[in-house]
């Protein structure tokens, strides 16, 4: 089940229209309080959000289903009228998985809805993960490094996850755009560069591990 949070009747019909039709099931709500009601019953495969919406917008609808614990893995896209980069990043700091920009091709929609799909079924990464002094934990959403607590926006958190998970190996921003934002991020590698800059920061003198790889991308070592 795909559920479909946008208040255009029009786009909203044409969303499920493409979905169904590309074998989906799906169900479409014109506002929060109706899609808070089905989720209290059960949780969708994945979630479609737009994020002009009356009342409750969409992204902060999204952070509240990244503080649940039973939605803070759901998978989200983003449907949004805002096409700019700064837009983007906030929505996927608040824990989007991908952002699609209206207008949009039926196929790109479905292909990203495919994508992100099959990411989720991948097999989950290890829940803890250890390096020198740093240690996240998945399930905890939490990052320590030392004795300290290390407070980190979504996607810090999901970059230090995947720089942690093949620690030792050097990654190509390109890779890391691609499986830390998601392929199709329309950004560009500056995004990264931004993000490596502030988790250093947060990182304090832990920030040692995140090597910067010359011609390449970034590694962590410990």
């Amino acid at each position: 089940m795909i559920h479909v949070v946008e208040d255009d009747d029009g786009v909203r019909e044409l969303e499920l229209y493409a979905l169904q039709q590309a074998g989906f099931t799906a169900e479409g709500f014109s506002n929060t309080a109706a899609f808070r009601a089905a989720m209290a019953k059960t949780l969708p495969a994945l979630v479609l959000l737009d994020v002009m919406l009356p009342g409750e917008d969409g992204v902060a609808l999204l952070q509240s289903l990244r503080r649940d614990p039973r939605t803070k893995r759901l998978p989200v896209i983003l449907v949004t009228a805002k096409g700019a980069e700064m837009d983007k990043v906030r929505g996927l700091d608040s824990g989007a998985d991908d952002y699609l920009t209206k207008p949009f091709g039926i196929m790109e929609l479905l292909a990203r809805v495919r994508a992100l799909l099959r990411r989720s079924e991948e097999a989950r990464p290890a829940p803890l993960l250890k390096v020198a002094d740093v240690q996240l934990d998945r399930e905890r959403h939490l990052v320590t490094a030392g004795e300290h607590t290390v407070e980190l926006t979504h996607m810090e958190f999901e970059l230090l996850a995947f720089l942690m998970a093949h620690a030792g190996k050097a990654v190509t921003r390109e890779v890391l755009l691609d499986d830390v934002w998601g392929i199709g991020f329309a950004g560009d590698t500056r995004t990264v560069d931004v993000h490596i800059r502030s988790l250093r920061q947060k990182l304090g003198e832990h920030s040692r591990l995140i090597l910067t790889v010359r011609g390449v991308g970034y590694k962590l070592e410990g």
